[in-house]
């Protein structure tokens, strides 16, 4: 059972991945990163609809807790999708793939803040290296730099912000109710504001464009599969497994920028992004915390 559950985990990180590289595509296509977001989580809303329906037991749903926390992590949700694609069609996959990982290190400030994390001379150590490998991988340390665009950086940046927004709003829905209607009620909050936000004209010529079936492939495997794969992996999968093979998701979406997007990185910005990787890798091995969907425990 655990290494099928670690399988479901390795997989739904890959299939993240492959989410960062169709969205590069298609971003690449002069498609609105909001329009590429809204379908991604439009089609995954559908998938974890179906999900609950087959499995509606300990819903939550009459629960008015579960549903302002859930509408939190869909505003999370919604900020993570739009802001990395965003950061893609700004830069590069890889760039924005990296900076998103950076999730954790806002987790752990946020954290401090409000007196849920106690700080260490360890976290604040590894801060400060996710820190100096943001420097390099976007070339801040160059008066004048072009390597990364401050757009793409930001975005890339508040892509991580807005899943660590994510990560508490499923924390504090989590015990009034099921995983699948914690995400329903998300991908809900998350289409409603995604299609006020995008392009209108966009999203309707999406549905006879020759591309829709990239932005089925993408909505399948970014919203719908991967997250019931993750939520099902992580029930009988250890924490520090989970958060060092989270890792393959910023692998696997910079090697498609690289094969497929023809997407070049500096030495430095390899070492800064592989800095990033590693620690925040160590950081929640650490931690005993999987920063993915890290919250979720099977209802009694």
């Amino acid at each position: 059972m655990k290494n099928v559950s670690t399988a479901l985990v390795v997989l739904a990180a890959f299939c993240w991945g492959l989410s960062g590289g169709i969205g590069g595509i298609l971003t690449g296509q002069e498609w609105d990163p909001v329009v590429v977001s809204f379908y991604r989580g439009a089609i995954g809303f559908f998938f974890v609809f179906l999900w609950l329906v087959l499995r509606p037991r300990n819903s939550g749903l009459a629960n008015i807790r579960l549903w302002f926390w859930s509408m939190i992590a869909g505003v999370g949700v919604a900020g993570n999708f739009a802001f990395y694609f965003i950061s893609i069609a700004e830069g590069s996959v890889s760039v924005a793939a990296t900076l998103m990982y950076c999730a954790p290190v806002f987790v752990f400030l946020i954290s401090f803040t409000l007196g849920l994390e106690k700080p260490t001379l360890f976290k604040w150590a590894s801060i400060a290296m996710v820190l100096l490998g943001i420097v390099l991988l976007t070339g801040m340390y160059k008066a004048g730099s072009d390597d990364v665009s401050i757009i793409a950086a930001g975005a890339g940046l508040l892509s991580g912000l807005s899943y660590a927004l994510f990560l508490f709003g499923f924390k504090y829905a989590a015990p009034h109710g099921s995983p699948q209607a914690i995400l329903v009620i998300a991908f809900a909050v998350l289409a409603f504001i995604l299609l006020f936000l995008g392009d209108i004209g966009q999203t309707t010529a999406v549905l006879k464009s020759q591309n829709w079936p990239l932005f089925v492939t993408l909505g399948v495997l970014g919203a719908g599969l991967s997250f019931i794969f993750y939520i099902r992996g992580l029930r009988h999968t250890v924490p520090a497994v989970a958060s060092i093979v989270a890792m393959i998701e910023p692998v696997t979406a910079s090697i498609f920028g690289v094969i497929l997007l023809d997407e070049r990185l500096a030495i430095l910005q390899i070492l800064g992004m592989g800095l990033i990787l590693c620690t925040v890798t160590a950081l929640s091995v650490h931690s005993n915390s999987e920063y993915g969907l890290p919250f979720i425990k099977k209802k009694r």
